[in-house]
């Protein structure tokens, strides 16, 4: 299985959306700072997951997420 997931931080007051193999793992490595583009604005929350059968499948809804489309699913559609 693969995950996109949408990552909020509350005190950058930002939204982070990656993918991965393993969701757990994953929010456990952006809130240890050890992903670079995150490390700043810890301690992350998971507010949003899905999951895929292949790589491409989530490849394509994670592309899709960080389109200004995609942006603006996510303010409809995502609570935060």
């Amino acid at each position: 299985m693969h995950y996109v997931y949408i990552l909020y931080s509350e005190t950058g007051r930002r939204r982070y959306v990656g993918m991965t193999a393993d969701a757990e793992q994953r929010l456990a490595m952006h809130n240890a700072g050890k992903v670079r583009s995150t490390k700043a604005y810890r301690p992350w929350r998971r507010i949003w997951l899905e999951e895929y059968q292949s790589i491409e499948e989530a490849r394509k809804r994670e592309l899709y997420l960080k389109t200004g489309s995609g942006r603006k699913w996510m303010d409809e559609n995502v609570k935060i």
